[in-house]
């Protein structure tokens, strides 16, 4: 089995949710606490071995390239004041990985978006990361992920378990066991069902380990729900049919997840985080308690 090496992260979309504010900023910068988000992802990357990350941007997101990049003024104006820790912090982001773009150019989906990372793939197994999905770096699930892949081949995708009336926000997995509590086979997939149709509650998540041939299935694979290529679609093909690219497994993830595509759930995750951070936390949480105790 080749060791997995490569990430990818689908970086192009409009931010249409959370207007105006990504007008001219990409949604993928707007701060969680005090980094954008797109960089936890790239940390959570490059904290499971994959330093070598190919961004998928679009028109007006200069700035994710810009962020990861050295900006040399700033460095040398917080050397001159002595500032040495904010160097550090200023520093890390272009330190994580070897970073690499390429822009989709026509947003058609997700699935699209992957078969635009090919050239840059080849035909080794990689990883698929979407910036709205943040997992605290204490529940490692895509070391989890790689793990599994490497030793059954094929793909693997991320599970979590979702209250029945959520699934149709969703991709839905129809699953067999394994020996392993957290480890299934998946043996179909269904994008956003509504909750009758559902398979199971298993909803899946925004990390993928894909083996390469989802290129040659997506690159057959027709526009499916909202008139776009969906990788729910292709991962279908391949667990109905293993002579395509292995079997599809899914690890069912029971960590902590921080949703920052929906404009609630951004804030819910702004705050947990503050809370948890030793510089932060203290202060920030008893203004929290005030504020619940005196305003609510």
């Amino acid at each position: 089995m080749h060791k997995i090496q490569k990430a990818v992260i689908p970086a192009a979309g409009l931010g249409t949710r959370f207007l105006p504010a990504t007008k001219a900023t990409p949604k993928e910068m707007l701060p969680v606490v005090d980094k954008p988000a797109i960089q936890y992802v790239v940390e959570e990357a490059a904290a499971a071995g994959l330093n070598d990350v190919l961004m998928i941007t679009g028109r007006n997101k200069r700035a994710l390239e810009d962020h990861f990049d050295r900006n040399y003024e700033l460095e040398s104006a917080l050397t001159r004041k002595g500032d040495d820790e904010r160097l550090v912090r200023v520093q890390e982001s272009s330190e994580l990985a070897t970073m690499h773009y390429v822009r989709q150019g026509d947003p058609k989906g997700l699935g699209h978006a992957v078969l635009c990372a090919e050239p840059h793939v080849g035909d080794e197994p990689f990883a698929v990361l979407l910036g709205d999905d943040l997992i605290d770096p204490r529940d490692p699930l895509l070391a989890r992920m790689t793990e599994i892949q490497e030793r059954e081949g094929g793909s693997v995708v991320a599970l979590m378990e979702v209250a029945p009336e959520q699934i149709h926000l969703y991709g839905c997995a129809a699953v067999e066991a394994t020996p392993e509590d957290d480890v299934v086979r998946v043996t179909g997939l269904v994008e956003k069902p509504e909750a009758g149709d559902a398979p199971s509650n298993l909803a899946v998540i925004g990390r993928y380990v894909l083996d390469p041939a989802v290129f040659g299935v997506l690159r057959d694979t027709e526009p499916g729900r909202g008139g776009e290529i969906q990788l729910t679609d292709a991962l279908q093909q391949l667990a109905a049919d293993e002579k395509l690219g292995g079997p599809v497994h899914g690890v069912v993830f029971r960590g902590r997840r921080y949703d920052t595509g929906d404009r609630g759930d951004y804030l819910r995750a702004i705050v947990r985080l503050a809370c948890e951070r030793e510089d932060l936390g203290p202060d920030f949480r008893t203004w929290l308690r005030d504020f619940v105790t005196t305003e609510l």
